[in-house]
């Protein structure tokens, strides 16, 4: 069987391939960027513990929409951070396995404390990878039938760091601005935990029908314009960390 991590080789082989497991996503108008976000210094906020929940009591939403808070923080001199906060509207109904996949990790408590690892201006801004933090880590927060980009059964894979998310990319959600979308590599269905946000200037159409968008910015998408303007070195990582302090999903 041939080992395909949500993460490793994802976002960066080529152009497309870059786009691809760690890739991003296309963009229509800004319309859909909420100007309500809050920034401003982190010290400001009440940045306490978020309370994850216990895997064994995580259930499926079964609503058609709902939502993720993130609180992002970067300082741009490397001293004095600076706290975002936006919000993600999921939708359930036509991309409900990843939708579902990403309020699970969030409500697990799995992307407190990561690192958006790879930043594009222009394009988008991508993490998630919270097995390595580098983009070559992460898996499905759940079973979804997919195993290292293969369907099968549950009994016949390995362990949970080899589940995926199969792929919904042909459900109408285009990648246009303030979209969130999810990173693979350039095999079919080994989507996991890595994903994309696309900035309010970005227009990468190319990725629709290929990657699955589940979601939109509906507050605080001028922040991930911001972001996505930070200086970068090699391999597009930022110079100063951008890390995503904490991912609280909707009741």
């Amino acid at each position: 069987m041939i080992r395909l991590k949500n993460g490793g080789q994802m976002f960066g082989v080529c152009l497309l391939s870059v786009l691809l497991m760690s890739a991003p996503g296309c963009l229509e108008n800004s319309s859909s960027s909420g100007a309500s976000g809050l920034f401003g210094p982190c010290d400001s906020f009440d940045i306490g513990l978020n309370n994850s929940t216990n895997e064994s009591v995580v259930s499926e939403f079964d609503g058609a929409t709902s939502e993720v808070s993130l609180l992002i923080s970067h300082a741009a001199d490397g001293l004095n951070p600076t706290c975002y906060s936006i919000v993600i509207e999921l939708d359930h109904v036509l991309a409900p396995k990843h939708s579902d996949n990403f309020r699970t990790h969030s409500q697990l408590g799995n992307f407190d404390n990561t690192g958006m690892h790879r930043i594009i201006d222009d394009f988008m801004i991508q993490g998630g990878d919270f097995e390595n933090g580098d983009g070559t880590g992460g898996y499905a927060a759940k079973w979804y039938g997919i195993c290292d980009g293969q369907a099968m059964n549950q009994s016949e894979c390995p362990d949970q760091t080899h589940y995926n998310v199969p792929d919904e990319a042909d459900n109408g959600l285009a990648h246009t601005s303030c979209k969130i979308s999810m990173a693979k590599t350039n095999y079919p269905n080994t989507g996991g935990s890595q994903f994309f946000i696309i900035p309010e200037d970005s227009t990468p159409n190319w990725l629709d029908g290929v990657h699955t968008v589940f979601g939109t910015v509906i507050s605080g998408c001028e922040h991930i314009t911001t972001i996505s303007e930070v200086a970068t070195g090699l391999g597009d990582r930022p110079v100063y960390p951008v890390t995503i302090l904490t991912a609280t999903a909707s009741e």
